[in-house]
């Protein structure tokens, strides 16, 4: 199958070579000359996944048209924020054409707080769409490590493509029907992750992170359900499973973020290290809009939003959320 991957970071770089690897024609996308660069000289992206080579196979490309014209299917793998302007020119490179589209990008776009397929929809109705999500660390997926995920959309025949196209012996994809639940679940885990860094940063041990974990996956139930979403979803492994690997994982960057946090820098400071993006920022900000919008309770979610964009401290985030009404474990 020709194959355009349309976003070179870390994520869809590993999805490019794995899709090589099961004998697809894959050609990569990617905004930055040096990564383009980096690949075609020394097979290895320098910028987002160093010191891992890449398959001979990979084509990359700084012009999108060059990558998107013909391909049978497309993945969309760019950050959130950015997914309508790259979609957009995905949408004029594909003209009439009706490729399978699958969005392995995780989050809420700003301002709209839609999913990315939601985004992808409305820009290339005629297409299948697809969200590809699940707990999948980018270089573990290099490495073959085993990983399962989830290729869910309501549409069945394109759920199957991408379940047949991306698995293989160490990459085993599920179906589900539930595009919204699944990308809800893959969206707000980062926003738990981030505070999971911050326990873990002030080195509170296991009983906090437990219950963090277990509360987080119950606010993001709660808000899929209102929303539309399957809640059964979230016991599944783009809820449940995603986020125990988001929130105690070394190589989470939404985690490290919080871990930063929690020496008491601010966001700012941190992001400006970064080449890469902690989606758990942004989505934190759109899930405290959703809790206004729909009456669901959030309080997890609205507290990072006050670590991130207030200046709030971590030990009074703490004592606000120890201190709240005590309730039934199931509340709405």
């Amino acid at each position: 199958m020709r194959i355009a991957v349309v976003g070179a970071g870390s994520w869809g770089t590993t999805l490019a070579d794995m899709l090589v690897r099961n004998g697809h024609d894959v050609r990569l996308w990617a905004r930055e000359s040096q990564v383009v660069e980096s690949i075609r000289e020394n097979r290895v992206n320098s910028v987002f996944l160093p010191d891992c080579r890449l398959q001979e196979g990979i084509q990359p490309f700084e012009d999108i048209g060059e990558v998107v014209t013909g391909a049978e299917m497309v993945v969309s793998a760019a950050p959130s924020h950015a997914v309508r302007a790259v979609g957009q020119e995905i949408a004029l490179a594909i003209g009439d054409e009706t490729p399978t589209v699958v969005s392995v990008s995780k989050g809420l776009e700003p301002g709209t707080h839609h999913t990315m397929t939601h985004v992808l929809e409305e820009l290339v109705p005629r297409c299948g769409v697809v969200a590809l999500s699940g707990p999948s660390f980018a270089r573990e997926v290099f490495r073959e490590r085993p990983t399962a995920v989830v290729a869910a959309s309501r549409d069945t025949a394109a759920a199957e493509m991408a379940q047949q196209t991306f698995s293989n012996s160490y990459f085993r994809v599920y179906t589900s029907p539930d595009a919204l639940g699944v990308q809800l679940g893959g969206a707000l885990k980062n926003v738990v992750a981030i505070a999971a860094g911050v326990l873990d940063g002030l080195d509170l041990g296991c009983n906090p992170r437990a219950a963090l974990i277990t509360r987080g996956l119950a606010e993001s139930s709660r808000l899929g359900e209102e929303l539309g979403a399957d809640p059964h979803t979230f016991a599944g492994l783009a809820g449940m499973g995603d986020l125990i690997l988001t929130a105690t994982g070394a190589l989470s960057r939404n985690r490290s973020l919080g871990l930063e946090l929690a020496k008491g820098r601010s966001l700012e400071e941190v992001l400006a290290e970064r080449q890469t993006v902690a989606e758990g920022v942004n989505t934190a900000r759109a899930a405290v809009e959703l809790a206004h919008l729909t009456g669901v309770e959030l309080p997890i979610a609205t507290e990072v939003e006050q670590l991130l964009f207030h200046g709030k401290m971590p030990q009074e985030a703490i004592r606000d959320l120890m201190g709240r009404e005590l309730k039934s474990e199931r509340w709405r």
